[in-house]
């Protein structure tokens, strides 16, 4: 047992046979995560090869959007996010090419390891996740075949999508007045009404998977 030295709460600390096993005095952290396809993802130094899209589906239909916090039967998930931005760039772009469109299904594909953090929680973090989340995008679009850095005006389109995907969840599922969704995220220009509804974890991933399929995507 773990005791501090007399006359100090915050001393040295010393060990104490009790009896108990003692425990080692620093255990090695641990900062990889084990995938489903076996793979093991190094969190601070992400491999490209170590990113398969089965285990991004797989994570990415069973983060909720929100916090949760979403009308239905079931949590409005990062997967079904990252469908409808897709489809708001091709709506707001036609005609963008596939590399473009595939960048949009990706464009949360870090969250499969780090979650879907709203972003006043972002905010209070800081940098480090920013960090984090862009080392583990970089390695996500070198695997399969994107810029590690998409352009700038690739960014932009993607970002007005995602706070047009984002306008339409708040007011259709997370309880947010059309006038409160506006002053916070903006009305999207030129939207094309399109009505969400949640689905169960398993539809979100197989329905993510065809549509990584038919943008090109592989798995190879």
């Amino acid at each position: 047992m773990l005791y501090g030295r007399a006359g100090s709460a915050f001393a040295e600390p010393v060990w104490i046979n009790t009896g108990v096993k003692s425990m080692p005095s620093r255990i090695e952290a641990r900062a990889w995560q084990r995938m489903l396809s076996g793979r093991r993802l190094d969190l601070l130094d992400p491999s490209p090869f170590d990113v398969e899209i089965e285990d991004i589906a797989h994570g990415l239909s069973r983060v909720a959007r929100w916090n949760g916090q979403t009308s239905g039967a079931w949590s409005f998930s990062v997967a079904q996010h990252s469908l409808l931005v897709e489809d708001l760039v091709g709506r707001f772009r036609p005609g963008a090419p596939r590399p473009l469109r595939l960048a949009a299904l990706l464009h949360d594909a870090p969250e499969y390891v780090i979650g879907d953090l709203i972003t006043p929680f972002k905010a209070a973090v800081g940098l480090d996740y920013k960090a984090l989340e862009i080392r583990l995008m970089r390695a996500i679009h070198l695997r399969f075949g994107l810029p590690a850095i998409p352009a700038i005006a690739v960014q932009k389109l993607i970002k007005r999508a995602d706070r047009a995907a984002a306008y339409l969840e708040a007011i259709q599922l997370a309880g947010f007045a059309e006038t409160e969704a506006d002053r916070i995220f903006g009305r999207p220009r030129a939207l094309v009404p399109k009505r969400l509804k949640a689905q169960p974890a398993g539809e979100a991933k197989a329905r993510y998977l065809r549509r990584f399929a038919a943008l090109g995507g592989t798995g190879i």
